[in-house]
């Protein structure tokens, strides 16, 4: 019998490159941050994680890593670790951090979503003609 082939199948949400865009309003939507502030975070995390979707968590500086953290309660970060035997029998423990692509995706089309129904709510003055406002200042 041949060797089991081990299949690793992909979704479609691996192959898609987050944004800052994207990473921002799914903050938004998930923190409630300001926009400011979310693009902000969205740039510091962007610019740590590069193209990459992991990272080793050695890079961030504690009070980087609160951001994180924060993150990872939100859904849109997870951790996960290797662990290697060196060559003199200690293990070794490397801990990295992921975007959960599918959480920022879903989260950032929520905020998309939110934004638009409430520039549908905002525009419902703009239909009306503008006879209706002459009439109204005039009584």
């Amino acid at each position: 019998m041949g060797a089991a082939k081990t299949m690793v199948q992909r979704r479609d949400t691996d192959l898609e490159i987050i944004t800052v865009e994207d990473l921002s309003q799914a903050i938004q939507d998930r923190i409630g941050l300001a926009t400011e502030e979310a693009d902000r975070d969205a740039e510091f995390v962007m610019d740590i994680f590069g193209f990459n979707d992991r990272i080793i968590d050695n890079v961030l500086e504690p009070e980087d890593r609160q951001l994180f953290y924060i993150l990872e309660e939100e859904g849109l970060l997870t951790t996960e670790r290797e662990e290697t035997t060196l060559y003199d029998g200690r293990e070794w423990r490397t801990h990295y951090w992921l975007f959960r692509k599918e959480k920022v995706f879903s989260s950032a089309a929520e905020h998309r979503k939110k934004q638009a129904e409430r520039s549908e709510e905002s525009d419902i003055y703009a239909d009306l003609p503008e006879d209706v406002w002459a009439t109204r200042a005039s009584r």
